[in-house]
C-alpha cells in the first residue's frame, strides 16, 4: 500500500522511504556541487603550493664550500643507484615554468639560449652542471615535462652519461 503525504516529497511502501524523482535530481546536483567545491579548493590549495615552491626556488642558495659538497655527495649517491639499475640518465631537477623568464618558451623550443631564461635555484643547478659535471663528461638536457590544460607547466633537469661517442 502506497501512502502520500501531500506536504511531503517522500512516499512511503510499508516500512521504506523513497525519494521523489526530483529529490534525487537534487540530490545529484547537491552532490555535484560538493565534488567541485572540494576540486575548486583543491586547486586553490595546489595554487599556493606552486606559488610557494616558485618563491622557494627563486631565492638563491648559499653555496658555501661545505653545502656545495653536500650537494655533489647527495647527486653522486643518486648517479651511483640510477647506474647501478642500469640506466644512463636521472632528473635532477623538476620546478615550474615560472621560474624561465620566458615561462619555458626556449625551453620548449630547444633554443641553445635556454639557460640564459633561468632564475634563481635552476640557475645555481645549470651552473653546478656547467662548471664541476660537464667537464667531467656529464651531459644536461631541459624539457617540458608537464602539461597542464595544455600548457608548459614543469620544466624537468635530466643528466645523462650515456656511451661517449666515437
Amino acid at each position: 500500500m502506497v501512502t502520500t503525504h501531500p506536504t511531503e516529497s517522500v512516499e512511503t511502501l510499508g516500512d521504506e522511504s523513497f525519494m521523489s524523482a526530483a529529490d534525487l535530481r537534487q540530490y545529484m546536483t547537491e552532490m555535484q556541487m560538493a565534488r567541485a567545491s572540494k576540486e575548486v579548493d583543491a586547486m586553490d590549495r595546489a595554487g599556493k603550493a606552486r606559488a610557494d615552491l616558485v618563491k622557494t626556488l627563486s631565492a638563491p642558495v648559499d653555496l658555501t664550500g661545505e653545502r656545495l659538497k653536500e650537494i655533489i655527495e647527495n647527486l653522486l649517491f643518486k648517479l651511483r643507484a640510477a647506474a647501478a639499475r642500469g640506466e644512463t640518465e636521472l632528473m635532477v631537477m623538476r620546478f615550474p615554468v615560472d621560474l624561465c623568464s620566458d615561462h619555458g618558451r626556449a625551453v620548449n623550443n630547444a633554443d641553445e639560449e635556454w639557460p640564459d631564461m633561468l632564475t634563481g635555484r635552476p640557475r645555481q643547478a645549470y651552473e653546478l652542471w656547467r662548471d664541476h659535471l660537464k667537464p667531467a663528461g656529464y651531459k644536461l638536457k631541459a624539457m617540458i615535462i608537464d602539461w597542464p590544460h595544455g600548457l608548459p607547466g614543469d620544466v624537468g633537469f635530466f643528466l645523462s652519461w650515456g656511451k661517449a661517442k666515437a
